[in-house]
């Protein structure tokens, strides 16, 4: 089972859960929120007083997933999980948002599921809806608050990369995937809102990034389509782009439903 350590600086003791608290051996303590989850962010470790999404933010992108969009991702990293070939995979989700993903996967397999992000939001409706899993709130880009080897899998869907910590938490044999939009995702609502679409191939530069680290296995792209309403259109333009711009947001009313195309490029990673 993965350990939770200590995040406070040059400590890294293993967290072990009390009543209503986890604490390491040298008495550095975290509370457990009611929903469930702890919050393990260092002051140092974040760059305002609320990092990550927002709560209107999580809640459109909870909305989102909820309406069905993201079910279609799923499936591909079910198939990833099931070619591991293992009874029970400890899975972590890296920038799991709401939880939709992690939450899928535990109701279809029976998995070790954690899930961290840096949004407190975001988390709380995660712990709230999944009480199963394991929900910690930390900076993916700094440190991951679990001992090494503790997972099979580590994913990070349209969310962060960090190749030195995915690498030191994977067990021997381990995979990391990777999912990031893919260059004609939402190309229709960026014509319709920008008036050009330009195509950007995201997945060259995260091989790139986890190179140092990581042998890429195979990378492919999955795409569908999908026909919104105005108002699931504010939502993900909301979860995908922060918000947009307000003249963005006021322009949608008028676009109508759209035909969207929805991608994702699918990298699956080993430690090197």
């Amino acid at each position: 089972m993965p350990t939770l350590l200590c995040p406070v600086r040059r400590c890294g003791g293993v967290l072990t859960r009390g009543d209503r608290v986890v604490a390491c051996p040298a008495g550095h303590s975290f509370d457990v929120a009611r929903s469930g989850y702890v919050n393990l962010l260092q002051p140092q470790d974040r760059r305002s007083r609320h990092p990550g999404d927002s709560a209107d933010t999580a809640g459109a992108r909870r909305r989102v997933s909820d309406a069905g969009h993201e079910q279609w991702i799923v499936a591909e990293v079910l198939a990833e999980l099931d070619a591991l070939g293992l009874s029970a995979p400890a899975v972590l989700d890296v920038g799991c948002g709401d939880g939709f993903l992690l939450g899928s996967l535990a109701a279809a397999r029976p998995i070790d599921a954690h899930g961290t992000d840096i949004s407190v939001p975001a988390i709380e409706l995660a712990a709230k809806r999944h009480p199963g899993a394991t929900w910690v709130v930390a900076n993916a880009d700094r440190f991951l608050p679990w001992a090494d080897g503790s997972f099979h899998l580590v994913t990070s869907i349209t969310a962060r990369r960090n190749g030195p910590e995915f690498r030191r938490l994977l067990a021997r044999g381990g995979r990391a995937l990777v999912a990031l939009p893919g260059e004609d995702d939402l190309i229709q609502l960026r014509e319709a809102l920008l008036g050009r679409g330009t195509r950007r191939d995201r997945a060259g530069r995260a091989e790139q990034d986890l190179a140092a680290d990581f042998t890429l296995l195979s990378r492919r792209t999955v795409r569908r389509s999908a026909r919104l309403e105005p108002a699931a259109l504010r939502d993900m333009l909301a979860a995908t782009y922060r918000g947009g711009r307000a003249r963005e947001r006021e322009r949608i009313a008028a676009i109508g439903p759209l035909e969207v195309t929805l991608s994702r490029d699918l990298l699956l990673f080993r430690p090197r």
